[in-house]
């Protein structure tokens, strides 16, 4: 059967579980916690042991079969946790997961985890484990539907959180589920009296880097250069790592480089992408002063500076940062800043 992440969570105070688990999906974080959640059942009902396998490209999969089929050496119970990242096993994978849901073998639990899914991934192999077994599609959250997942974060926590925090961090997370649970988790911390106001979470992100990343890019894109580049010398100075920050505006150069190929039908290509309302007045301003072939040249330019930070390019790989971060603060200056 095919059921939602808290339908499976219900179904784990069932007296025993079932022989097997497809748990789907790009949310990262939920996958993998609701894996754990499954672990830790198995454990607590007596499937002490536990075979990981990760199938990739290469992988045996007449080794499910075995797995399968040979005897627990230490317990009476076992756990087999297949790890399919990909969420395609293929024409002989597909097969083999196939037979092993027509006649799984008694004392034990296939749990299998993928972390890309869409309705192309589904085929007969899903068809088959859901006849026996339980498929939890983990579908990525609705704008609307994150404060809510961070309400509920929070009172897991013991901490009761103001609208107005849960609203202020679902916007500074954009969507980033790990990076939501981390602040909450640091919160838990600093909230010694178990209440989180608008003023205890700024002051708690005041100093975090990848925020600092964030107010770096609103700066660039916002046409802010003096701002933006003093943020750039704020985190050299303070001994940041480049890659991680380079990281971020990578993944800004290519949202605009997509949003840039929608033209002036901007609307649905901000749903596509999931940009919050609030962001997407600064993002119809970056558009606007440059046009796409721009943001294709930054990104080039960013793809020099990681050559140049994994030592297969010559050069200093903060002045090009900073070159990088002018230019897409004023796209006019552009050719000279990045030329190749």
């Amino acid at each position: 059967m095919s059921v939602t992440l808290a339908q499976f969570r219900r179904t784990l105070g069932e007296p025993d579980l079932r022989p097997v688990y497809l748990l789907a999906g790009s949310e990262h974080l939920l996958v993998i916690e609701a894996a754990d959640a499954l672990r830790a059942r198995a454990k607590a009902l007596g499937y002490v042991e536990r075979e990981v396998y990760d199938a990739d490209a290469k992988f045996d999969w007449d080794e499910l079969a075995r797995a399968g089929s040979a005897l627990s050496l230490f317990a009476s119970r076992k756990l087999i946790d297949l790890r399919l990242p990909t969420g395609k096993p293929g024409k002989d994978g597909a097969a083999a997961i196939t037979a092993y849901c027509q006649a799984p073998p008694p004392d034990t639990v296939l749990l299998i985890t993928a972390q890309e899914w869409s309705k192309q991934h589904e085929g007969a192999w899903v068809a088959a484990l859901e006849r026996g077994g339980v498929f939890v599609p983990v579908w990525p959250l609705k704008r609307e539907e994150l404060p809510g997942w961070i309400g509920a974060r929070f009172a897991s926590r013991n901490l009761q959180a103001s609208p107005e925090a849960l609203d202020l961090l679902a916007e500074r997370v954009e969507g980033n589920l790990l990076a939501a649970a981390q602040e909450i988790d640091k919160l838990a911390l600093l909230a010694t009296d178990g209440r989180v106001d608008v003023g205890l979470l700024e002051d708690a992100v005041a100093d975090d880097a990848r925020y600092d990343a964030f107010r770096l890019t609103d700066a660039a894109l916002g046409g802010d250069v003096a701002r933006a580049l003093r943020i750039v010398e704020g985190l050299r100075e303070e001994g940041e790592d480049a890659i991680p920050l380079l990281g971020w505006i990578l993944n800004q150069l290519r949202l605009l480089q997509r949003l840039s190929a929608a033209g002036d039908n901007l609307g649905p290509a901000f749903r596509n992408e999931r940009v919050w309302d609030s962001r997407q007045p600064l993002y119809r301003r970056a558009l606007k002063s440059a046009r796409r072939e721009h943001w294709e040249a930054c990104l080039a330019q960013a793809a020099r500076i990681d050559a140049i930070a994994k030592g297969r390019r010559d050069g200093e790989v903060w002045r090009e940062l900073e070159r990088l971060v002018a230019a897409i603060a004023s796209p006019r200056r552009a050719a000279a800043l990045i030329a190749s």
